[in-house]
């Protein structure tokens, strides 16, 4: 279809006598000798350049086209974060409408709106996992006995999920519903991975075709225990859902390092969301070094061709270590070391005896974590009948079966070893940790390290559509809509619903 271009008027100086129009005699005037003053506008003027404009329509109309394109590339995505924000909003039910009775983070950003950077302690919900800081001689200590007008409060958790709050709690204040944003975190959460997967298939990493990478986004969003956590707001749920979002973004970065300061950036703000995560960080490295497949002998050439590989390196450093300086020093202020989020300043909570004798992490803690990971199994009462659930754990064996085929791979291909040593140091130090996680149903810390589970999955070649898969993951489901329906965390225990 041709388009007639339009044709620019020439200027009055440009005329030529012929095409010039003439006055009338009877009120033409002599030419005088003197010619008269020319304005920039005016007669004799140069030519001014034509700054084309865009009517209202035909910008309405570029971006109405630039958002049907962007929605043509990823439909996939946006249905899947509709259709995951329908089904996780249903299942929240009634919280879906009020704010949780865990929402720290709202807390904490709204006493930032307020130009502090401790907490209003007349303001605080309750006092279930806030850090209670005292000052003796000059020290730092946690808060004991009768509480002091000194006394400081703060979030005993890092405060990321607090910044991207801020702009909502704005404007809402105190009454931010943090369950609602939960559930629309962890449907982009859904979203993200799907885009993972698609982009590793584009990269050659896995052979997934769409309806897989879908069916391995809905296992992550209902299979898993993101499910139950999604659901709920809640401050130990909802930097678990947000860590999974910034996991997505940080692999799809880091992969081949192809992106480093992008992969910083988004590592820092997991990081900052759930620290352990900050272990994550051996993909980069890993992807930086020694991408493969031959990983020894790139190893080896590392002596005499290390300079790009320390260049990703100090990209990534690079992007991550704005936000790392700034939480160092936060933690600096509020405890005293830039590495203390808070928990060893609990005030008065369960913990706080074990973590005063044997400290934060230690050997100690490993059996009930296992215990809590691996072995406990639901309650059976046949009197009435009834499925219960233990409040320290369900094993990974049923929250997450599809463990079995990652033991059993039929390919090992290049991100293999990389995502297996990914998961190892990402998920032992929480089985050294003072707390198993408690309440939750199913070993909450897994959250952390499920998207690299289901990677470990996609590139391990059993399809989905294997009968064995299949019932798999149907079983995953149904544990897992159980949890989300039978789950009673801290918000019911203290709400008269």
């Amino acid at each position: 279809m041709s388009r007639s271009k339009s044709k620019r008027p020439k200027s009055s100086a440009a005329q030529t006598p012929e095409s010039a129009p003439s006055a009338p005699e009877s009120v033409a005037e002599p030419r005088t000798a003197t010619p008269a003053p020319e304005s920039p506008t005016g007669p004799g003027a140069p030519e001014q350049p034509v700054v084309p404009t865009l009517s209202t329509e035909v910008r309405g109309g570029v971006m109405g086209a630039a958002l049907r394109m962007w929605l043509a590339a990823y439909r996939v995505e946006v249905v899947l974060f509709l259709v995951s924000f329908a089904v996780l909003a249903s299942f929240s039910s009634q919280r879906f409408l009020r704010q949780s009775e865990a929402p720290h983070f709202v807390y904490q950003a709204k006493a930032w709106l307020e130009g502090r950077l401790d907490l209003d302690p007349e303001v605080l919900p309750n006092l279930e996992d806030w850090a209670c800081v005292r000052e003796v001689e000059g020290k730092k200590v946690r808060c004991e006995g009768r509480l002091r007008p000194g006394d400081r409060w703060y979030v005993s958790f890092p405060s990321f999920p607090a910044v991207v709050m801020l702009p909502f709690v704005a404007l809402h204040g105190y009454q931010f519903n943090d369950t609602s944003f939960g559930v629309i975190v962890g449907a982009l959460a859904v979203a993200l991975f799907y885009s993972l997967l698609r982009f590793l298939a584009k990269e050659g990493d896995t052979a997934r075709d769409r309806t897989e990478n879908v069916g391995l986004a809905l296992v992550l969003a209902f299979g898993t225990l993101f499910f139950y956590a999604s659901i709920r707001g809640e401050v130990w749920f909802s930097a678990e859902v947000m860590g999974v979002a910034f996991t997505c973004l940080y692999v799809r970065n880091a992969v081949r390092a192809h992106r480093p300061v992008l992969a910083g950036l988004f590592f820092s703000m997991a990081t900052l969301t759930r620290t352990p995560l900050l272990f994550t960080g051996l993909f980069f490295v890993l992807e930086a070094l020694c991408p493969g497949p031959d990983r020894l002998e790139q190893l080896k050439a590392l002596g005499s061709h290390c300079k790009p590989a320390l260049r990703k390196l100090g990209l990534f450093a690079l992007g991550a270590a704005p936000l790392a300086l700034l939480a160092a020093a936060y933690n600096v202020y509020r405890f005293g070391s830039p590495s203390e989020f808070g928990h060893a300043f609990l005030y008065n909570n369960r913990v706080n005896v074990d973590i005063d004798r044997w400290g934060l992490f230690d050997l100690v803690y490993l059996p009930r974590n296992l215990q809590a990971a691996f072995l406990l199994l639901p309650k059976v009462s046949l009197s009435p009948l009834r499925l219960g659930y233990n409040p320290h754990g369900l094993s990974l064996l049923l929250t997450l079966p599809l463990l079995v085929f990652l033991v059993v791979p039929k390919l090992r291909p290049r991100l293999h070893w990389p995502l297996w040593l990914t998961v190892a140091v990402t998920a032992l130090p929480g089985l050294f940790y003072q707390n198993d996680g408690y309440m939750q149903f199913g070993f909450r810390f897994s959250i952390d390290y499920t998207p690299y589970l289901l990677l470990l999955f996609a590139i391990g070649g059993w399809s989905l559509r294997n009968r064995a898969v299949l019932a798999t993951v149907v079983f995953g489901v149904l544990v897992n809509f159980w949890g989300a329906v039978a789950f009673r965390g801290y918000t019911e225990l203290v709400r008269n619903w």
